[in-house]
C-alpha cells in the first residue's frame, strides 16, 4: 500500500550540508487477537528524570511513571517485558538499587493491570571491579535471585563480569551456574552477553572463541535442563545462534538476542526457530507484534522488512551505544517528554546517527505522529547548530 508523503523536515547529510527529506503516513499496524506462536519479550528501557537534582552521571535518577507507562505500551502489543537488562543500562547508568525498585514496581505494575508477562535480570553488578572467588560470586548471585523470587519475579539470569574477571577455567563457570540453578523456584532464562555489547564479558564461558565458550555453556545447560526455561545468546552471528539452537536440550528455549538477523531467526527454518528478547522490540514493538500475528504469511515479512536496517543501524558498532537509540525512537513517538537519558548517554551517539535514525523509522512506517517527530527532530538539530 502506497503511503502519502505528509511533511518536509531538512536534516543532516556527511557532506555537512542540510536536505529535504519527505515524512510519510505511518504504517498502521493491528494490535494482537491473541497469544503470539513464539515467546517474544521486550528489553524495556527506562526513561530518565530531567528535572532530578542528582548528578546524572553518578546516579540514576528515573521517571517511575513514565517508565511504567512504557512497559503498559509494550504489554498492549502482546509483548513479555524483560525487566532490568542492558537495554535499561543495566550495569552502565542503573545500579542494582535502583534496578531491583525498578524490577518490583513493574511486578506490581503487572499484577495491577493484567499486563502480561514479566523477567527479570539478576546478576552480580552490586559487586565493585575487582577479582572474587567462585564462592562470592555465587553468593552475590543468590543475593539478587533472591530479591527478584521475593517480589514475585522470574529471574533471567545475566552474565557477570566478576565472573568473567574472576573464573580460572571453564570449569568455575559451571560451578557457579550449577549452584545457582539448583536453588531457583521456577526455570529461568540464561543470557549470554557478547563482548560487543559489553567488552568487559569477552572471554565468557571461560574461552575467547565463541564455540568452544558454547560447548561450555551447553553442558551447563544439558546439566541443569529442568531448570531452564532457555538461553538468551547475543552474539550478532546468526550462524553461531543457529548452531547452538540445534543443540540444545529437550524443551530448552532458544531466546534470539541478534538484533541484526532477527527477523529470519524467528521465523525458523525446518529444524527449528527461535523465541525473542531484543531489545529493538523496545522501539518496534507494533511492527514486530503485527509481524508475529501474520507469521507464515506475506504480512510478517512485509511489517519486519523495513525494521531490519533500522535495528541495524540503532546497534551499529560501537554496539554497547545502541541504548541511545532505543531512547531517542522513544522521544520522537512521544512516548516521554524529553530525550535525556541515565548516565548522560543520549551524547553517545552524533547527530548524523541519529539523522539517519529518523529516516530509517520513518522508512519502517513507526513515526507514529510525523508531526510530533519533526517537531522534536527541528528542536534537536537547533541544539547541534544544525537548524
Amino acid at each position: 500500500m502506497k503511503r502519502d508523503t505528509l511533511l518536509t523536515i531538512k536534516l543532516p547529510i556527511a557532506s555537512g550540508r542540510l536536505e529535504d527529506y519527505a515524512v510519510r503516513e505511518p504504517k498502521q499496524f493491528n494490535k494482537p487477537s491473541k497469544p503470539f506462536a513464539r515467546k517474544a519479550l521486550a528489553a524495556a528501557h527506562v526513561v530518565a528524570d530531567p528535572l532530578s537534582t542528582q548528578e546524572p552521571w553518578l546516579d540514576a535518577a528515573i521517571d517511575w511513571d513514565a517508565t511504567l507507562a512504557y512497559r503498559r505500551h509494550l504489554w498492549s502489543w502482546g509483548m513479555g517485558v524483560a525487566e532490568a537488562m542492558d537495554t535499561a543500562q543495566r550495569g552502565m547508568g542503573l545500579d542494582w538499587k535502583n534496578s531491583l525498585e525498578l524490577i518490583q514496581r513493574t511486578v506490581n505494575e503487572n499484577e495491577r493491570s493484567g499486563g502480561g508477562f514479566v523477567a527479570s535480570g539478576a546478576g552480580t553488578d552490586h559487586l565493585a571491579p575487582g577479582k572474587y572467588t567462585v564462592e562470592q560470586i555465587t553468593a552475590a548471585y543468590e543475593e539478587q535471585c533472591a530479591a527478584i523470587e521475593k517480589a514475585g519475579g522470574r529471574i533471567i539470569l545475566m552474565a557477570s563480569r566478576a565472573l568473567a574477571a574472576s573464573a580460572k577455567s571453564p570449569d568455575d563457570y559451571g560451578r557457579v551456574y550449577d549452584r545457582i540453578l539448583s536453588q531457583v523456584k521456577q526455570p529461568v532464562i540464561i543470557h549470554w552477553l557478547g563482548e560487543m555489547f559489553d567488552p568487559a564479558l569477552e572471554g565468557y564461558w571461560g574461552a575467547k572463541d565463541h564455540y568452544t565458550a558454547m560447548d561450555t555453556c551447553l553442558a551447563v545447560l544439558a546439566k541443569n535442563a529442568a531448570k531452564v526455561d532457555g538461553i538468551k545468546i547475543s552474539l550478532l552471528d546468526k550462524d553461531k545462534e543457529v548452531r547452538m539452537r540445534r543443540k540444545l536440550p529437550k524443551g530448552v528455549r532458544m531466546y534470539t538476542g541478534d538484533d541484526f538477523n532477527f527477523a529470519e531467526l524467528i521465523e525458523g527454518d525446518d529444524q527449528g526457530y527461535s523465541d525473542a528478547l531484543l531489545g529493538i522490540f523496545d522501539c518496534i514493538a507494533p511492527a514486530a507484534s503485527h509481524a508475529l500475528s501474520n507469521l507464515g504469511k506475506p504480512e510478517y515479512h512485509e511489517a519486519l522488512a523495513p525494521t531490519v536496517p533500522l535495528s541495524r543501524h540503532i546497534f551499529r558498532a560501537p554496539t554497547r551505544f545502541y541504548k541511545t537509540g532505543v531512547v531517542f525512537m522513544a522521544w520522537l513517538n512521544g512516548h516521554q517528554e524529553h530525550f535525556v537519558m541515565v548516565g548522560g548517554q543520549q551524547s553517545a551517539r552524533h547527530i548524523l546517527h541519529l539523522a539517519e535514525l529518523f529516516r530509517l523509522a520513518d522508512a519502517a512506517g513507526l513515526l507514529a505522529d510525523p508531526p510530533l517527530a519533526c517537531a522534536r527532530m527541528k528542536h534537536l538539530l537547533a541544539v547541534h547548530g544544525c537548524a
